[in-house]
């Protein structure tokens, strides 16, 4: 584990890397940094170094809000958990390994105590324990990434004072750090009740791991070349814009934004309506922008396997497929998402029924078709690698 949880692989870690893990269980408790890590480690660790480094302990301390008081086997043994626990914990959290290096502080003691309490109490499985950690270490990482990036980065040019990049951080930090904190759990609470109305839904206890999905991809034509074409600066507007755009869209009409792959969106939604429609807002958003390219979409339903908000299994195989042969500005559904919406009375099963009972209807002779909101035209079948034959249909609104 990392002595500052931004990342950053503490100076004291020995050139070797030794894993957090293989230190001896006979290594006393009171052990201080090892003399072999220098003059470095001990700056590191005692925050006395000069210029941008102790800075950056200063930093590290104000975000962690304790200094470093412990090597990983102190920490382990503090918190009651053995090494090799703490070793699969930190990793799985995302920190490198870092010897024994007195790097720890409280909080890591806490952290440890807390996901290791869940186990005991047996209402995690030691290898959820380790899940809950990494997929809590994933998501972070990223975040903190695009805060440092994207925000801090941007609130610390250099200003008329003359203060340096640098000067300016420790402030920011100092009043951003409370507000982004109480931010952040109050997103986290939001979407958790948000996925926990979702689970409780389903129908049966199966379904709420495996759960029947609306699964869609949408892709941006010709993205390769333009990495040829844009510089580097352009190219990352454009696929900002591009990622910005999708995410509003999936979460204003009901969907759930699962990653994003620069070129390319893979998104969710539990009825199959609200997938098509934002499948067909996709091509119509980006087809107003003229600094887009064509946009494709894919979309299948069907059952889903989902890890860690990851989406996994054949539907989600097929939906990369479609997307992969629908033209240019297009969605292509599977015929399974075809019978859904049928199902659901949001497109006719027979176009040829609902020609009819239009037909009938300014005749006198029937009773007018449900207001379909969507069009189903079947495409040509087609073998997909994996998958068999495939009978696509494109997916139009009506009318």
């Amino acid at each position: 584990m990392t002595a500052d949880e931004s990342g950053a692989t503490p100076r004291g870690a020995d050139a070797e890397g030794e894993a957090v893990g293989e230190a001896s269980a006979g290594d006393p408790a009171g052990d201080p940094a090892r003399s072999d890590d220098g003059p470095e480690a001990a700056a590191g660790a005692d925050g006395e170094d000069n210029g941008e480094n102790n800075i950056a302990v200063k930093l590290e301390q104000l975000i962690l809000g304790a200094e470093r008081r412990y090597t990983p086997f102190q920490a382990a043994r503090s918190a009651g958990v053995s090494m090799d626990l703490a070793a699969r914990f930190w990793r799985a959290m995302g920190f490198a390994d870092i010897g024994q290096v007195k790097a720890l502080t409280e909080a890591d003691v806490l952290a440890l105590r807390r996901l290791a309490g869940l186990v005991e109490a047996g209402l995690l499985s030691e290898a959820m324990a380790v899940q809950v950690a990494r997929s809590t270490g994933q998501t972070t990482a990223r975040l903190a990434d695009w805060q440092i990036d994207s925000f801090l980065e941007g609130l610390t040019e250099p200003q008329d004072s003359g203060l340096t990049r640098t000067e300016i951080t420790y402030p920011l930090v100092e009043l951003l750090l409370p507000e982004l904190e109480e931010f952040l759990v109050y997103v986290w609470r939001r979407q958790l009740a948000a996925a926990t109305g979702r689970v409780v839904q389903a129908q049966d206890d199966a379904e709420m791991v495996d759960r029947r999905l609306s699964v869609g991809f949408a892709d941006l034509v010709g993205f390769t070349r333009l990495t040829r074409r844009l510089e580097e600066e352009e190219l990352g507007e454009l696929v900002e814009a591009f990622e910005t755009t999708a995410a509003d869209l999936v979460a204003a009409h009901g969907g759930r934004l699962i990653k994003t792959l620069g070129d390319e969106v893979l998104f969710a939604a539990d009825d199959a309506g609200v997938a098509a429609e934002i499948g067909l807002r996709l091509i119509e958003t980006m087809g107003h922008d003229e600094t887009m390219p064509e946009l494709r979409v894919g979309i299948a339903f069907g059952t889903v396997t989902t890890r860690m908000g990851d989406v996994f299994g054949t539907t989600v195989n097929l939906a990369s497929r479609l997307t992969s042969i629908a033209p240019k500005d297009t969605v292509l559904v599977d015929e399974a998402f075809a019978v859904e919406l049928g199902r659901t009375g949001d497109a006719p099963v027979s176009e040829a029924d609902a020609a009819a009972a239009e037909k009938a209807a300014q005749e006198g002779t029937g009773s007018p078709p449900p207001p379909y909101r969507f069009a189903l035209q079947p495409m040509w079948q087609r073998p997909v690698r994996g998958l068999g034959v495939v009978e696509p249909w494109m997916l139009t609104r009506r009318g």
